[in-house]
């Protein structure tokens, strides 16, 4: 399905979220559910929770502002997101194949490991429609409690029954378009 500015996620999580962000006095963390995204382009992905406290549905949270336990540290907006969204359309995919599958991203110049929670492309641009300027964004659930939303080439999958080996090699840009006639 394509989806024009907001989508609701494909499974519904509880996170807490950094008030500063969304109360007049804010009061530290509080719980709410995560049941949606918005892409507006230029802008990062933006964050649609209902609050646990009154039941408020809040929209468009930077992907920062949001964490899966209570540990708290420093979070930036470039630590949660590399690229902003580029469109208005895009689809949400969480792949049976891939749910709750171990990851490693690389955030700025740091690796961190988690969990696949789903991906989103935008569709319906010139961006989309050219390879080498088309890209997914895997939203994962880092073991440190945060998000971050990454790109396929800054993302590995950890499946010890699959990979042999964790030694990436070089790969090319897909860069070329294909077809039969």
């Amino acid at each position: 399905m394509i989806f024009s500015k907001i989508a609701p996620l494909p499974t519904h999580r509880y996170v807490l979220v950094d008030s500063n962000f969304t109360h007049k006095t804010p009061r530290g963390l509080v719980e709410g559910m995560w049941v949606g995204v918005t892409s507006i382009p230029g802008r990062a992905w933006g964050i649609n929770v209902i609050l646990r406290d009154g039941g408020a549905l809040y929209r468009n949270l930077p992907p920062h502002s949001i964490r899966f336990n209570t540990e708290n540290f420093g979070w930036t907006i470039q630590q949660a997101q590399l690229w902003d969204c580029y469109s208005y359309h895009f689809t949400i995919v969480q792949s049976p194949i891939l749910r709750g599958l171990r990851m490693q991203a690389k955030v700025r110049n740091e690796y961190h490991t988690g969990e696949y929670l789903f991906h989103v492309t935008h569709v319906d641009d010139g961006w989309s429609d050219s390879p080498d300027q088309d890209k997914e964004f895997y939203f994962i659930k880092l073991d440190n409690g945060r998000l971050t939303i990454q790109p396929t080439n800054r993302i590995t999958f950890i499946d010890a029954s699959f990979i042999v080996n964790d030694n990436l090699p070089e790969l090319k840009l897909s860069d070329t378009i294909y077809s039969c006639e």
